[in-house]
């Protein structure tokens, strides 16, 4: 769940339409399209009238009207097979009938609204393809910022000097986007990970499966239930080897929902077709957090980390429920739209026990 700009509310999410932009053959082939459609005697008009010799320039000038041109080319390489740079090199192929009607498909559906997440059945995220579907959120590029705080914080020497590998928890793991980034990234930390949906965990084992099928940490522990109502100190059997929950955790890290009941964006784009339950608390959007942060206590070892993804405007309420619950060294991360995307700090229950000192949060 993640907020590319100011001008949305707090946790008001991107859309697919706000894809990340840069060099991609697309943009060209976009340009091309563009150029046979204008022709108007070429291939592209006589697509137009039920010819049956269909190229990939002509399905690409004739969807742009009704969607952008660099997702119109996503969608179609994906039904083809084809890497991108082919909807250039191939792009005077005649496409056949099936896959010509995949496509116009597709675009429809594009074209009112659904995700396009949802039609290729995927998202990258840190470098991963994780399959997604209705069931869980979309992971957005401003979510990795909350991995890279946590993978910083793993590589500190302090860390990398314990005899054991440290333990990590993420409450709300979806498609499992955080876990699995995490995991992939430190190979030796155990990491858990928990979900109140088990529509939401089946996709979420189904993405470790597939990117982590060995590591000296072992797997991902996936648990269902609420924030840490999911977790028990009794050995599991459903976990390899019968292995109890890590008494305390070393870093709990949550993108939980945020945005506030009755938001009007929930009825908006990419959202209205995500799981609400993930989007919205049902409240002022800062329920989930707040429950979070005040039962972190019991499950974060002396010196362990809380760092949470929220809303665009939420970073002060935020930091100000980790300072009542006594957390130290209370600190704000911008994502690369120089949004406050995550927060977080520190548990010393020596410190938490004699209150906050009452120094004003830090901000980067």
């Amino acid at each position: 769940m993640t907020r590319p700009s100011d001008a949305l509310p707090a946790g008001a999410p991107a859309d697919d339409a706000a894809m990340r932009s840069g060099s991609d053959p697309a943009a060209t082939v976009a340009g091309a399209g563009a150029t046979v459609a204008s022709a108007g005697s070429g291939t592209a008009g006589r697509a137009c009238h039920g010819t049956s010799a269909i190229t990939a320039a002509d399905l690409l000038a004739r969807a742009r009207p009704r969607i952008g041109a660099r997702e119109a080319a996503l969608l179609l390489a994906e039904v083809l097979g084809w890497r991108r740079t082919e909807l250039l090199t191939r792009d005077h192929e005649v496409l056949p009938p099936a896959s010509v009607a995949e496509f116009d498909a597709w675009v429809a559906r594009r074209a009112a609204g659904e995700p396009i997440a949802h039609l290729l059945g995927h998202r990258e995220f840190f470098g991963l393809r994780l399959r997604v579907n209705a069931h869980v959120l979309i992971p957005r590029p401003e979510t990795e910022l909350l991995v890279e705080a946590a993978l910083a914080w793993l590589a500190e020497p302090q860390q990398s000097a314990r005899p054991e590998a440290p333990a990590v928890l993420d409450l709300g793991t979806g498609s499992g986007a955080i876990a699995i980034a995490i995991a992939a990234q430190a190979p030796t930390v155990r990491v858990v990970a928990t979900d109140h949906s088990a529509e939401a965990l089946a996709v979420a084992r189904d993405n470790a499966q597939t990117h982590l099928p060995a590591r000296p940490g072992g797997p991902i522990e996936f648990r269902q239930g609420d924030w840490y109502a999911a977790l028990t100190r009794e050995p599991s059997a459903t976990v390899a080897g019968g292995a109890p929950t890590p008494q305390r955790f070393d870093m709990i890290v949550s993108n939980p929902p945020y945005i506030a009941d009755g938001d009007p964006h929930l009825e908006q784009g990419d959202l209205r077709y995500e799981p609400q339950g993930a989007l919205t608390d049902g409240a002022d959007g800062l329920r989930a957090l707040a429950a979070i942060i005040a039962g972190a206590s019991d499950w974060l070892r002396d010196g362990g980390v809380l760092w949470l993804e929220h809303g665009y405007d939420q970073a002060a309420a935020v930091r100000a429920l980790l300072d009542a619950q006594g957390f130290q060294a209370v600190a704000s991360h911008r994502d690369l739209a120089g949004i406050e995307r995550i927060s977080g700090g520190r548990w010393h229950r020596a410190a938490a026990s004699s209150s906050t000192s009452g120094a004003p949060p830090v901000t980067r």
